[in-house]
């Protein structure tokens, strides 16, 4: 397997500008970055897809350059604030666009709550296993009221989490990455023979 880093999408899930999801999202993407990890940002507010149609969905405006996005990456970080227990309508949309894309990919659970955010976090790690792909074990909590004051992460206990979920992510996106390229390329039966073009 070839050692080459993961390319990492960090998609944030709420509409409302300066959220607190873009604003843990932008500083997530900053560290990896920094690390060297190819790192893009789709912000749902700024490409926004129509409610998802079966009929038609490849002809929606945005769908070609969104679905680049999603199948460029090897690791997505589900970004999203906790609406009544679930992730927003708008990632929902999304998933319901592309979850055939998730296979074999790392994701990664990030909720905004004003609670500890436990039924979406544990919604997002159950798309993942549904959609075969690999979620990490834990996911980020961001309690915004005490997290984040005037756009700017101020929560010492979330940039630790933060800080430890991109080592993670450059890690254990890494192996993951060069396991699906190498289950892609191969003839093993493993359960990403059935992705293998031809």
């Amino acid at each position: 397997m070839a050692d080459e880093g993961p390319v990492v999408l960090c998609v944030v899930g709420s509409l409302q500008p300066g959220s607190a999801t873009s604003v843990c999202l932008a500083h997530l993407a900053g560290l990896l970055v920094q690390a060297g990890v190819r790192t893009n940002l789709l912000d749902l507010a700024r490409s926004p897809l129509p409610i998802f149609l079966p009929e038609g969905a490849a002809a929606t405006p945005g769908y070609q350059q969104v679905k680049s996005q999603v199948t460029q990456a090897d690791v997505l970080v589900l970004g999203t604030p906790d609406y009544h227990g679930c992730m927003s309508g708008a990632l929902k949309n999304l998933l319901d666009y592309f979850w055939a894309e998730l296979a074999g990919r790392l994701v990664v659970p990030l909720v905004v709550s004003n609670e500890k955010g436990l039924t979406v976090l544990d919604q997002i790690r159950t798309v993942a296993r549904q959609c075969y792909a690999w979620a990490l074990p834990y996911g980020v909590s961001v309690a915004e009221k005490e997290d984040i004051k005037a756009g700017t992460i101020v929560g010492d206990a979330l940039r630790r989490r933060l800080d430890m979920v991109a080592r993670d992510i450059r890690v254990y996106g890494a192996l993951l990455a060069a396991q699906r390229r190498a289950d892609l390329a191969g003839s093993d039966p493993g359960f990403l023979a059935r992705y293998r073009s031809g």
